[in-house]
């Protein structure tokens, strides 16, 4: 069964704590595994038409609790691409002042294979367009300003991704020359002919 895994405060020396979406079996994680950890677990399948959406609201409270309370929270999922991804861009947008897209393009610049299925790209959209308000103004009634630098950091991100794109582009022009395919000229005429060729007749 597909299942989110969060797991934070209190975890054991040299675990990290972590959130995960991953296909998990009932039963192949052990009690052992998850002593001394605070975990969430999240059914969610990696389908466009999943509802991961009605989810947010308590992942995004779980992994605040975690970083409030001084620890950290990894969140995953079976291949680290599209349900974590969604999870996570959800709540950088509620922590910070940025919208989905701009969310995610940060999140890209750290794991550059990070991409919610199209579903839940519509999801974030939806959620920015009706609950983001909401959320936000209730993560800074029921714990305060933000003590993290967080919009500081995903816009250090993007300006790092804009300049490896300039330094890409440009890169791109100075080769320009080396793709050019060779010049050509048209054939010429014949002498003392009443018109030009085929080519020159276009």
């Amino acid at each position: 069964m597909p299942v989110g895994k969060l797991r934070q405060e209190g975890a054991a020396p040299g675990m990290m704590p972590e959130v995960s979406d991953k296909s998990c079996p009932d039963g192949s994680v052990s009690r052992e595994q998850l002593q001394d950890m605070t975990y969430l677990c999240i059914s969610a399948s990696d389908s466009s038409s999943e509802n991961l959406l009605q989810h947010f609201k308590e992942c995004i409270q779980f992994i605040h609790e975690c970083r409030l309370g001084g620890g950290g929270c990894l969140v995953h999922c079976l291949a680290g691409v599209s349900r974590s991804t969604t999870i996570l861009v959800a709540y950088l947008m509620t922590v910070t002042e940025l919208g989905w897209q701009s969310c995610l393009a940060a999140t890209k610049a750290v794991r550059s294979y990070a991409s919610p299925n199209a579903g839940f790209q519509q999801q974030l959209q939806e959620y920015e367009r009706t609950l983001l308000r909401e959320y936000r103004a209730w993560i800074r009634r029921d714990y305060g300003r933000n003590p993290f630098q967080d919009q500081e950091e995903l816009q250090r991100l993007l300006g790092q991704q804009h300049e490896g794109q300039k330094e890409q582009q440009l890169g791109s022009r100075d080769c320009s020359w080396l793709r050019s395919p060779a010049p050509t000229f048209p054939p010429p005429c014949h002498a003392g002919g009443t018109g030009g060729s085929r080519w020159m007749n276009r």
